[in-house]
């Protein structure tokens, strides 16, 4: 068995475990898995977590306890190598279960709550020493009623598996589909980043490499656009018309491409650099600062085209570095709500 089809095979008792999930279970799975300094990077506030059971104790543990019938469900399996020679397994899926009890100070729901995962693993000699993932906590806050940001321009949903039914990418791995799906990806990438410098939306040549009917599946806080006019009035026009200089800071960042068969990731802690310089982008007021950003990304190629892209964001490390507190002021909206202190808004 090649080595990709093992990496897959190596997290599946893994995912079997947080399936039905089971503390002890789970615990057990990611010490046989992990090296034993491995790095957990998450979105904010978790942040970066050395070691297993620090991990599991600040990121898992609360989440059970709120969610005592948790679930995850992956709909998106895939591995392979990026040119810089690293292997990684990319995952993508939900977690979800009752929501019975706060978490990070959300008010539960008491019904079925739904989160999207996207979490992508590099493995050395058989062993997990580094795992990159964001979770869409903002799309908890939402389920809860206690999104206290703006409202998305695109439609906020729950983001369904690839179209295809064929995200759990079986092996044998194939090394030149794998290539080439990577290789029309990075082609696109590199024509969006003509635009605004080079010159209008023709630059970006997006007939060339995205399906009519393509769906890009964005992050809660901006949502999902439909084919390429939803896609650009949604998220793209908003996103450039705020911070204009996207794609000026290539030489500080890597990005970390690798494709499986049709479908393609991308990972990077950060992966972008850009300004907040103009107003337009999520009702944020210019603050003249630079920011990094977090996105993980899965693309599925239909006939030679990108028909679906899933991403995620880190929006919430975002707003903590232009000074603003999402959770701070969440807690706000929470004060008048039974079992919350009335004068913090935090949990009872």
């Amino acid at each position: 068995m090649d080595r990709h089809s093992q990496h897959k095979e190596l997290i599946a008792p893994l995912q079997a475990a947080m399936y039905d999930f089971d503390a002890d279970k789970v615990r057990a799975e990611l010490h046989r898995i992990c090296a034993p300094d491995v790095v957990f990077r998450l979105a904010f506030p978790f942040e970066t977590t050395i070691g297993v059971d620090a991990y599991f104790d600040k990121v898992y543990a609360p989440l059970f306890h709120a969610v005592p019938d948790l679930e995850r469900r992956d709909h998106i399996v895939m591995a392979g190598p990026t040119p810089e020679g690293n292997d990684w397994i990319g995952c993508g899926g939900f977690y979800t279960g009752r929501f019975a009890k706060p978490w990070l100070d959300i008010p539960p729901t008491g019904h079925l709550v739904h989160m999207r995962f996207h979490e992508f693993y590099r493995v050395v000699e058989g062993k997990i020493v580094e795992m990159q993932a964001l979770w869409d906590i903002p799309e908890v806050m939402m389920q809860a009623g206690a999104w206290p940001m703006t409202p998305s321009l695109g439609r906020e949903w729950h983001v369904p598996a690839p179209a295809g039914n064929d995200g759990i990418v079986p092996g044998p791995y194939d090394a030149a589909a794998g290539s080439a799906t990577c290789q029309h990806i990075i082609d696109m990438l590199d024509h969006m980043k003509r635009h605004p410098s080079m010159g209008g939306p023709e630059v970006m040549e997006m007939a060339r490499f995205w399906h009519p009917r393509m769906t890009w599946y964005g992050p809660s806080g901006i949502g999902t656009g439909r084919g390429i006019e939803g896609f650009r009035k949604w998220h793209q026009i908003p996103f450039l018309n705020g911070m204009p200089d996207r794609g000026q800071y290539v030489d500080e960042i890597t990005y970390h491409f690798f494709g499986d068969r049709n479908y393609a990731a991308v990972t990077g802690w950060p992966d972008m650099f850009q300004t907040i310089s103009h107003g337009g982008w999520l009702g944020i007021a210019p603050t003249g600062k630079k920011i990094e950003m977090r996105s993980l990304d899965f693309w599925r190629i239909e006939n030679g085209l990108i028909r679906e892209n899933w991403v995620l964001v880190d929006l919430l490390h975002m707003y903590h570095q232009i000074g603003v507190d999402v959770f701070a002021r969440m807690r706000e909206f929470n004060k008048v709500r039974a079992g919350f202190d009335p004068e913090t808004g935090v949990a009872l």
